[in-house]
């Protein structure tokens, strides 16, 4: 884990861990030869258990593995363990879209071959939970930068988390992220108008609940629950 990858704080990013999990779901299903030219996986959702953050310079171990799945759908589960007690439990929801047309396409036998004893069977749904903007959320303007772009040229899933931790940063000064959803509605396309809304729940944690939108359509949306940077170093 290196410079790019922390804060102000010398801990690993939001955006960063979400590049290691695409990254390592990427490399393991080329590994499984599940990658093909018809075929992409797209995540739909990302949950995160944030029991001690890394931070600079630590060594990380990823283990990955299909833990259930749907008829179009696979989750993924993701342990990060770092040399200086780092763990970060992840658990995504992944579609298999058709590449060109870009609808959901049904998980066949060989994938099934290749996953199916780790995921023993379980079924997934892929329901997404998060909610619209309230009224009452603050709302600005997200502009897009040419590096935020990918090779399918929109917005690349771990890039829109910076917007989120800019707006963390803002909201919640001196906190830490502990646990964390994702859910990805849309594409954020290149030209989009975004506008970034977040609004502070206080209860018996302190969330922060935000969403990207254009023209009014949330393309994602993250739920944050955040302690005090002292509480979760001790934690």
């Amino acid at each position: 884990m290196h410079l790019g990858d922390v804060d102000a704080s010398a801990r690993l990013r939001l955006a960063a861990i979400a590049r290691y999990l695409q990254d390592v779901a990427t490399d393991d299903t080329d590994d499984a030869g599940l990658s093909d030219p018809t075929g992409v996986w797209v995540v739909r959702s990302t949950d995160l258990e944030i029991v001690r953050l890394p931070s600079y310079h630590e060594d990380l171990e990823l283990t990955t593995f299909c833990s259930g799945f749907g008829p179009r759908w696979a989750e993924r589960r993701t342990v990060v363990t770092g040399s200086r007690g780092a763990l970060v439990e992840a658990g995504a929801l992944w579609v298999y879209v058709d590449r060109t047309r870009g609808r959901p396409l049904v998980l066949d036998a060989h994938f099934h071959d290749i996953y199916g004893e780790a995921a023993g069977g379980r079924r997934v749904r892929g329901r997404l939970v998060h909610g619209a903007p309230p009224p009452d959320a603050e709302v600005r303007s997200w502009p897009l930068r040419a590096s935020d772009f990918d090779v399918l040229d929109h917005v690349n899933n771990a890039r829109s988390l910076e917007a989120f931790e800019d707006e963390l940063a803002r909201c919640l000064p001196g906190r830490t992220p502990v646990r964390a959803r994702v859910e990805y509605r849309g594409t954020v396309e290149r030209g989009d108008a975004v506008e970034l809304a977040g609004i502070v729940r206080d209860g018996e944690a302190t969330e922060l609940a935000m969403w990207l939108s254009v023209a009014g359509e949330v393309r994602v949306s993250t739920t944050v629950v955040a302690a005090p940077r002292a509480m979760e170093s001790e934690g």
